[in-house]
């Protein structure tokens, strides 16, 4: 849908959440920029701007300040929830586009820490979240982008503090520094849509692959990108996956030039402070579940490290194809489900067997059977007092392959 003009304000259709969402232009930047649009924004924070309040407030922010209240409510709602991303965002300007895919401070600072003392140059830094990061790490840190009121934004977010960082208007399909490990972080949505082929990203993965042959470069990308393909589009290096409060958050590709000793893939858990590689041991074992059962963390899953990781904590597999650990202790820091019942799993016997442990409330965690966790503990009716958890998967292969359940007792 083309964008469309209405009361100074450019609007969008975004088709994967069916709702407008504001195109900030250069006019709007400069405006909120001024010392009238800082104490306009003052005021419309003092807002709820809550779903059920939203339309009575724009109303009365158009009563005060005209065509500009929806990029001041706007902006006022995308500050909220970057706090999120960026830590305090109380002086920085977004657009929504930028926000959905700026990289969470701690993952970024992460990152920064990784290129300390290198010569960077962020040549698709839209809002300028990494510059902010990178430039009390790296040695020098310039940025650029093609969007010209991102750049204006970024401008402004990095005049909040820090060092000075040199941003300039550049296409990264078209290098404008030299002597500098470029970070890219390719567009993987278009109108509100995810994009999951690497070749369609903007630019293209392989595309940058190809202009940037020969360059140290740092890649950020989906993390669901499927890794199996990019040798085919022409990269060698390692991949890492970050996950940061229990959830995975991106993977990153580091050129050849930038990782040591052979690694390939890298699992990274912030909440930790983990590292884990595949150049480490992975002669774990498949046995049956001792007494604890864990699931390892996103990213070591994600990064197909799951016995690495279990050789190095002294677990081992319950199934050679499913990523669920067992074994008599559990890893500091990390969740562990203690085994008091394991059953063949049917919806009969697996209420029967909660009854018989009194379970009233259950946590359900699944991996290789196709079980709708939701809808399973709505059907299993529970009417106990006691808490407990129900891992639920799939042991050996071909007919001998039976799904089981483990009733379990979780330690936190």
């Amino acid at each position: 849908m083309a964008p469309r003009r209405a009361e100074g304000l450019v609007l969008q259709r975004d088709g994967h959440r069916g709702q407008a969402v504001v195109a900030f232009t250069l006019d709007d930047v400069e405006y909120l920029q001024g010392e009238a649009g800082a104490s306009a924004l003052r005021d419309v924070a003092d807002l709820e701007l809550g779903d059920s309040t939203l339309v009575r407030d724009i109303a009365s922010v158009r009563n005060r300040f005209g065509t500009r209240a929806i990029v001041l409510v706007e902006t006022v709602r995308l500050r909220r929830r970057a706090v999120a991303k960026v830590g305090d965002p109380s002086g920085w300007l977004f657009t929504d586009e930028a926000l959905q895919q700026a990289t969470a401070a701690p993952v970024a600072a992460h990152r920064a820490r990784r290129l300390r003392g290198a010569r960077v140059h962020d040549a698709t830094c839209s809002i300028g979240s990494e510059l902010a990061a990178l430039r009390d790490s790296a040695s020098v840190v310039m940025g650029s982008d093609i969007d010209p009121v991102r750049l204006s934004m970024a401008r402004h977010n990095l005049a909040q503090g820090g060092a000075e960082v040199l941003v300039c208007r550049a296409d990264a399909l078209r290098p404008v520094s030299r002597d500098t490990v470029v970070l890219l972080d390719p567009a993987r949505r278009s109108a509100g849509r995810r994009r999951f082929d690497p070749r369609d990203y903007t630019p293209a993965l392989d595309t940058l692959f190809d202009v940037y042959r020969g360059r140290d470069f740092v890649v950020k990308c989906a993390p669901g990108i499927d890794f199996g393909r990019l040798p085919d589009l022409g990269f060698a290096g390692e991949v890492e996956v970050t996950s940061l409060a229990g959830s995975v958050r991106e993977a990153c590709l580091w050129s050849a030039g930038l990782t040591a000793g052979g690694v390939t893939r890298r699992a990274t858990v912030l909440d930790r402070a983990e590292e884990i590689t595949d150049t480490e041991p992975d002669d774990c074992p498949v046995g049956p579940a001792g007494r604890w059962i864990v699931d390892p963390d996103g990213a070591v899953v994600r990064a197909g490290l799951v016995r690495h990781w279990a050789a190095r904590h002294g677990l081992w597999q319950l199934d050679p194809d499913i990523a669920y650990l067992s074994g008599d202790s559990v890893p500091d820091g990390v969740r562990g489900f203690e085994v008091l019942d394991e059953v063949g799993f049917s919806e009969r016997r697996l209420r029967d067997a909660l009854a018989a442990h009194d379970a009233g409330a259950v946590e359900i965690l699944v991996r290789g059977l196709d079980v709708d966790p939701d809808a399973l503990r709505r059907r299993l009716r529970l009417r106990g007092s006691a808490h407990v958890a129900v891992v639920l998967t799939r042991l050996g292969s071909g007919t001998a392959s039976r799904a089981t359940a483990f009733i379990c007792r979780p330690d936190r």
